[in-house]
């Protein structure tokens, strides 16, 4: 608890830092919190969003001051939340999924994998190699609906950013932005470098659980022929 801090956001949300430093048991932490605090929800709570050092629990006021009405809905959940952090469970491993994403890289389907191979002077090959050899956990989901943010890639292959960005990045693209790398579930503009494509879904508006990956799952990526990705896309309608 010395180094989890609390900040009020506006009258609704409080965010809880767990810490500074970005690394995969402060993350699973902050995703054990999470489920512990939907699994066991107080009068009031809305929503718990986890991010990469911390998460926000959003309330409703009104619902809150029913608790206890001598204390503000801000001291009432704080108080809840120090409870749950307090009897949180003590282990480093979280139950998790782990999802395999069939990626065809280069070419068309990437069509920034030489420009990462040349800025780091390898291969396109090897890069592939790098990029598929690595078991990524999702820190979050944001930026578009169901777009991961995966920490664990390899520094041999972190590139920075376009200078300008696309305005149009194709459904399932695959891209590297500085040390993360990530997958455009939707059409959208973005600035990535764009090493190859899934036939894969990750976003479905209208199902019961839209987003295919949540934060604290892990993710490996399978590198598959344009034939295959072909397969998979009409296998995927």
């Amino acid at each position: 608890m010395d180094q989890i801090t609390f900040y009020p956001q506006g009258d609704k949300a409080i965010t809880i830092h767990f810490g500074q430093e970005l690394h995969k048991d402060l993350h699973l932490k902050i995703i054990a919190f999470t489920e512990f605090i939907e699994a066991h929800p107080f009068l009031g709570l809305l929503e718990v969003i986890p991010s990469f050092t911390t998460a926000t629990i959003s309330y409703e006021p009104t619902k809150v001051e029913m608790l206890t009405p001598k204390k503000t809905p801000y001291d009432v959940v704080l108080n809840i939340l120090k409870s749950s952090l307090a009897n949180l469970p003590v282990s480093n491993s979280y139950p998790s999924k782990t999802i395999t994403i069939p990626v065809c890289y280069g070419g068309d389907f990437g069509p920034d994998l030489q420009d990462v191979a040349s800025y780091h002077h390898l291969t396109q090959q090897q890069v592939i190699d790098i990029h598929a050899n690595q078991e990524y956990l999702v820190y979050m989901i944001g930026f578009a609906p169901g777009f991961p943010y995966l920490g664990g890639m390899s520094k041999e292959i972190a590139t920075p950013r376009k200078a300008t960005p696309r305005l149009t990045i194709p459904v399932g693209s695959v891209g590297i932005g500085g040390e993360q790398t990530g997958v455009y579930p939707i059409e959208s503009p973005g600035g990535w470098q764009l090493i190859g494509r899934t036939p894969l879904q990750l976003f479905r508006q209208n199902a019961k659980q839209p987003s295919l990956l949540s934060a604290g799952d892990f993710v490996r990526f399978q590198p598959i022929t344009p034939q295959q990705f072909e397969a998979l896309r009409i296998e995927k309608q």
